[in-house]
Parts: C-alpha cells; sequence; structure tokens
C-alpha cells in the first residue's frame, strides 16, 4: 500500500538535495583570525608546512643515546653528558660512549640509537645494556609527522580542536577563514508559547527554534533569534523582510502545510521565490526551499521530529555548502533489525532508531518505538536513523536495514 501522503508531485528526496544544493552559491567574503579562534572555522586558502614537525630527529623514550657500533664489542658504555628537552647535548658521542636522553629531546648527530632507561643498569657512569638493540631503535625523525612544504589542510576545510593543535604545532599564529553567515530563525503559530510563559487552553510550548539555534551553534554561525510569530500574514511577511535583511538565511518552522492559517507559503511566493515545496521523505513532507531578494530560506515543518530531521538532512548540507565547508557524507552501515519496522512504499523514511551491540557483539539496531512526527523524545533517546527507500514497505525484525549514525550537529 502506498502512503496516504505521498500523493502525486512529491520532490524524491535526492532530487532536492541535488536542486538545493545546485541553488546555493558559497559566500566569498574572508578574515585573518587568531588561531585561539580558529575552531569550527572554514579555512579560505591551503596551508603548507613551513617546517618539519618534529624539526629534528628526538628520542621517544627516557633512556640513553649511543652509536649501535658500539654495542658490538661490549654491554658497558661509559656516560659522558645529557640531552634534555629544550637543552641538548653540545659534544661529541664516541665508539662505547652513551648519552643520557629524555622523551622528546634532540638526538645527538653522533649518535644513531636509543634504549629505554628500563633495558639499562645504571652504576655511576658505567651503562650496562641489557637487550639488542637494532639502528635507528626509539627515534622519531625531522619531519617524520610533517615535511617541511607539506600540504596540511586545503580550502574548505572546518578546523576542529585536533587541527588547532596541528597549526599550533607548525608555528601558525593566525588563520585566513571564510566570514560567518548569519542564520535568522523564527517559529510561527498562534498555539505558541515560550518556556516560562504560561499556557492557556489550547497552547504548546514551542520547542523547535532552541532545538535548531542549538544545533546552529554546532556550525558556528551567527543566529538571530526573531522569537515567535503569531499567524498573522502580515506579521509574517515584516519578519521575512526584516529577517532577509540581516541574514544570508532565514529557517522558519511552521506554516509550510495547507491550512487556512499556513501564510509561509504565500508570503514566500511574493517575496521571493520557492525552489520547491514538499519532498518525498517522512517525517517533513511540507518542506520548501527557496530565495527571498537576499537570503536564502528554508521552511521547516511545524511538528518537531518533522522540523529536526528535515534541518538535519537538508538545511545543514545546504549551511555547510554556503560556509564553503567540505561536507561529511555520513555512511550508511548495513545492520540487522532487532524490532519490525512499520512503513508505507512512497516516501524516504528516516526512522529514529538505537544501535548497539548484542550479547554475541553483533550490532543490532532498535526501532525508539512509536514515530510520530510529535514525539520529540524519539529523537532524543535514539543515536541513529534506519533509512528506509521510498520503495521500501514493512521490514520484519532481523532483516539487514541502512543505519546512518548522527553525527555531532544533532547529539
Amino acid at each position: 500500500m502506498v502512503d496516504c501522503c505521498s500523493a502525486p508531485g512529491l520532490l524524491p528526496f535526492e532530487q532536492a538535495m541535488e536542486k538545493m544544493l545546485s541553488a546555493i552559491k558559497p559566500i566569498n567574503e574572508t578574515e585573518t583570525i587568531s588561531l585561539a579562534l580558529g575552531l569550527n572555522r572554514v579555512l579560505a586558502r591551503n596551508i603548507s608546512s613551513p617546517l618539519n614537525v618534529p624539526p629534528h630527529h628526538n628520542s621517544a623514550m627516557d633512556g640513553y643515546a649511543f652509536k649501535l657500533a658500539s654495542l658490538q664489542t661490549t654491554d658497558k658504555l661509559t656516560l659522558i653528558g645529557r640531552s634534555m628537552a629544550g637543552a641538548p647535548f653540545q659534544g661529541e658521542c664516541k665508539i662505547g660512549e652513551c648519552i643520557r636522553i629524555m622523551t622528546g629531546a634532540k638526538l645527538p648527530s653522533c649518535c644513531d640509537t636509543v634504549e629505554m632507561q628500563e633495558n639499562c643498569q645504571a652504576n655511576d657512569t658505567k651503562i650496562t645494556f641489557l637487550e639488542a638493540r637494532e639502528f635507528n631503535d626509539n627515534i622519531r625523525f625531522t619531519g617524520e609527522d610533517i615535511a617541511i612544504n607539506q600540504a596540511v589542510f586545503s580550502q574548505g576545510k572546518k578546523l576542529s580542536a585536533i587541527d588547532i593543535g596541528v597549526l599550533a604545532s607548525l608555528g601558525v599564529p593566525t588563520v585566513e577563514v571564510y566570514r560567518k553567515i548569519t542564520v535568522a530563525v523564527l517559529a510561527t503559530g498562534d498555539e505558541l508559547k515560550s518556556p516560562g510563559e504560561t499556557l492557556n487552553d489550547g497552547d504548546i510550548y514551542e520547542s523547535n527554534s532552541h532545538a535548531l539555534i542549538a544545533m546552529l551553534t554546532k556550525l558556528n554561525v551567527t543566529v538571530i533569534n526573531f522569537g515567535i510569530i503569531a499567524d498573522d500574514e502580515q506579521a509574517i511577511r515584516a519578519a521575512f523582510e526584516q529577517a532577509d535583511q540581516q541574514a544570508d538565511v532565514v529557517i522558519s518552522s511552521g506554516g509550510v502545510s495547507v491550512g487556512d492559517a499556513d501564510y509561509t507559503k504565500l508570503i514566500l511566493e511574493q517575496l521571493g521565490e520557492i525552489g520547491f515545496w514538499k519532498i518525498a521523505m517522512k517525517p517533513g513532507k511540507p518542506f520548501a526551499f527557496g530565495k527571498l531578494p537576499n537570503s536564502y530560506f528554508f521552511g521547516l515543518p511545524g511538528n518537531p521530529v518533522s522540523a529536526l530531521v528535515t534541518a538535519h538532512q537538508l538545511a545543514v548540507p545546504a549551511l555547510l555548502k554556503l560556509q564553503h565547508a567540505q561536507a561529511k557524507k555520513l555512511p550508511l552501515l548495513k545492520v540487522k533489525t532487532a524490532t519490525q519496522l512499520n512503513k508505507r512504499a512512497g516516501r524516504m523514511d528516516f526512522q529514529r532508531a538505537v544501535l548497539s551491540t548484542n550479547q554475541q557483539g553483533e550490532m543490532m539496531v532498535t526501532s525508539t518505538g512509536s514515530q510520530g512526527s510529535g514525539i520529540l523524545t524519539s529523537m532524543s533517546t535514539a543515536n541513529c536513523y534506519i533509512v528506509l527507500p521510498a520503495s521500501q514497505g514493512n521490514v520484519p525484525a532481523n532483516e539487514i536495514v541502512n543505519v546512518q549514525l548522527f553525527d555531532d550537529v544533532i547529539q
């Protein structure tokens, strides 16, 4: 049986993604910032290494450095000096001699091997080596991690905490990045109240913008929160016009369905243009993408699960492209489902689930239960989507399904 919401004319999910991304033109403005402010910013130019990392041969152990040839005739060497991190040995280590060396300390040019201290016995200046060693043991070599002039990061790289560390190891004090994009967020609905307000009969607390702004924080964008806008055509129009003047992107939730009070689509058609409206996906059929005079527009459904899934699956990739960021394609895992999955053919389905390991060590995926678009706990208790193609019907337990783990944007 075909899904009753899968009317002719719904745009397949893959086509919607392709159409949307092809319409997004990345920003070009850049700025130079301190490396300390670089987390989650997107590089505007390639970075090559100005030096070798490490800059010199150094010891991987606390121990003793020496010429391997010294142990060909004896297992006892004479200690003649020390090489410490930041205070290298300056003399010459001859055959039959050794140098006390600390982890990370520069290897004297006259030495070619290091032995860890646990395999040595020290008696004043006489060091006995208890095990046979091989040439270049326990040495970190110049440029072993990064060679001078080596390409390190490319334009479009979003900097992680580890990336910041790598750049610091290169002595890079500043980075050129694309400017932050600005996203205006608003929710429409007469029934919506902010947390802390008193609910009247028929009211509900608005949650979409709170979850969405938290997700946007992970993308390191500047957010303008327009709050809750009443279901009034003039109020919504004024909010859209103001948001369009202030932001690169306008994201609304609610008002893109077909109800009498759903003005979003109407106003979008009047102020700008609609790229598409209604997608063959579940949850999230009434999703709209379009262009206002100065900004891109994403109209999310009002139901909270639908809003979050469409934001995650559609809006986030578009925002990454707008930032020039290299989007990470989340892999699909082939996993056996522990529970039966109910589905009607017609729309691609993103069912919420928990991926875990059973007692036999097998990965299994278990539905979070009811998949209603208003059940927000189905998202909070999940750690993945079960992605079912549009043609798929019901899935019995123990069948193999495609699983997409949640990324750090949504968790």
